[in-house]
């Protein structure tokens, strides 16, 4: 059951790249009491990412490009390597997913299947992610992917064995939460 909470008051931080808000709000204690806190959350909007495989050629396509945040936080190169995934304009998630793919990787997808939805730092960011997953083809390439320049992206489409992407867990190359989740899921299930 959600808790009754109370927004008292909502402070607009920063608007500059997305929405940085500071909440101070009323949240019930266990004991029936009333407690206030303060917290920011960062709206960036919500967003889709896929995983491609091949069943044939026992692969899988994943994207590499250089990555700001974690630089700064000890990535010496800031690089990088990740599912497809993109931000959802005014579109739903699984349309948002096709544009995404065919802007990043080059494919254009016949079938995305949806396999979950998660918060992915729930403590500071509302964003809600919802998850795919496609087969893809030689035949469905049909451009070379990389992103939009006017969006400054700069993007290496990497075609990589499973087993290779999966060891690439272990081994720390491969750090983005979003892809270890597709990666584990398309182990679990199977999907190679």
């Amino acid at each position: 059951m959600n808790p009754p909470v109370q927004i008292v008051d909502e402070t607009i931080l920063s608007d500059n790249w997305y929405v940085l808000r500071k909440f101070t709000f009323d949240y019930p204690k266990k004991d029936g009491t009333w407690e206030r806190q303060s917290r920011e959350a960062y709206d960036r909007g919500n967003g889709a990412t896929i995983l491609l495989y091949n069943k044939e050629k026992q692969t899988v396509i994943l994207t590499r490009q250089f990555r700001l945040p974690t630089y700064i936080n000890g990535n010496p190169t800031g690089m990088m390597i990740e599912a497809c995934a993109g931000l959802l304009d005014r579109d739903n998630p699984e349309d948002c997913i096709r544009r995404e793919t065919e802007e990043e990787t080059g494919y254009l997808l016949r079938d995305v299947k949806k396999v979950f939805e998660a918060y992915m730092s729930p403590g500071s960011v509302t964003e809600i992610l919802y998850f795919f997953v496609a087969e893809y083809s030689k035949e469905m390439q049909v451009s070379e992917g990389g992103g939009h320049a006017e969006e400054q992206e700069n993007i290496e489409v990497l075609e990589l064995d499973f087993e290779r992407a999966l060891t690439m867990l272990k081994t720390g190359e491969i750090k983005d939460a979003k892809t270890i989740m597709l990666l584990q899921y398309a182990q679990i299930h199977r999907l190679l």
